[in-house]
């Protein structure tokens, strides 16, 4: 699924994107609004995880969906 399809079914996704990354707060699903940039980035801050491997989970994450 391209990421303009994520963001058009935004509130479909946020149970998915828990499920996934559960360390997402309500709060952080609210402020992401589909905004791809946004989400990688409150991924790295509540991960540590590495830029390039943020973007491959998210990648990976959308192609899934």
């Amino acid at each position: 699924m391209n990421w303009d399809r994520v963001e058009g079914n935004w509130k479909q996704m946020t149970g998915k994107l828990k499920e996934q990354w559960g360390k997402l707060t309500d709060d952080d699903i609210a402020q992401i609004n589909g905004n791809r940039e946004q989400l990688e980035g409150k991924i790295q801050a509540r991960y540590g995880y590495a830029k390039d491997q943020v973007r491959k989970e998210v990648d990976d994450w959308a192609s899934r969906m």
